[in-house]
C-alpha cells in the first residue's frame, strides 16, 4: 500500500468504518483529516476554522457531531485537560490510553500501558468507585524541550 501517511490513516479509517457498519461521511472524514494533518491537538473551534477555509458557512454543531462520531468509532481521543482532540494510534481495537503532553511544544504521545490501566481499575474497585471514563494525562516537558533548556 503506497501513499503518504495521512492517506493511509484515512483509508484505514474508511475501512474500519465499513467493517463496523458505520459511515465515514465527507464531513467526518474532513474533520479526521484536519486533526491528523495538524500534528498537534486541536480544539473544536480550530477544526471549524480549518473547515471554513474555502467552504460554505458551517456551524459548531457540525464539528461536534463529527467529533462525537469519530470518538465513538475510536478514531480520535479527547484530551480533557486541553479541551482538544488528537487522532488515535490504534483505532482498530478498543484500548485504554494514557497521554504525555508537553506544555512547551504541545507534543502529545499516546501510550498504552496495561499496567497503568490495571492499577487504576484495581484502585477504583477497592474504593467502590465506578469510573465512567478513564482519562490519564501527564503534562510536563518532552525530552526535546528538556534538552533545549539545558
Amino acid at each position: 500500500m503506497d501513499g503518504n501517511p495521512l492517506d493511509l490513516v484515512l483509508r484505514r479509517a474508511d475501512a474500519l468504518c465499513r467493517e463496523r457498519g458505520a459511515r465515514l461521511t465527507p464531513q467526518r472524514r474532513q474533520v479526521l483529516k484536519i486533526l491528523c494533518a495538524a500534528g498537534r491537538p486541536l480544539g473544536a473551534y480550530e477544526i471549524l476554522e480549518a473547515m471554513r477555509e474555502g467552504a460554505r458557512a458551517l456551524a459548531p454543531p457540525t464539528v461536534y457531531r463529527a467529533l462525537d462520531f469519530l470518538l465513538a468509532q475510536g478514531l480520535v481521543h479527547k484530551l480533557e485537560s486541553l479541551h482538544a482532540f488528537v487522532g488515535c494510534n490504534h483505532p482498530e481495537r478498543p484500548h485504554c490510553s494514557q497521554f504525555l503532553i508537553c506544555a512547551d511544544c504541545g507534543l502529545v504521545t499516546e501510550l498504552e500501558d496495561a499496567a497503568i490501566a490495571r492499577s487504576l481499575k484495581s484502585a477504583a474497585k477497592e474504593s467502590g468507585f465506578r469510573p465512567e471514563r478513564r482519562v490519564v494525562e501527564l503534562i510536563g516537558t518532552c525530552a526535546d524541550c528538556a534538552h533545549k533548556r539545558h
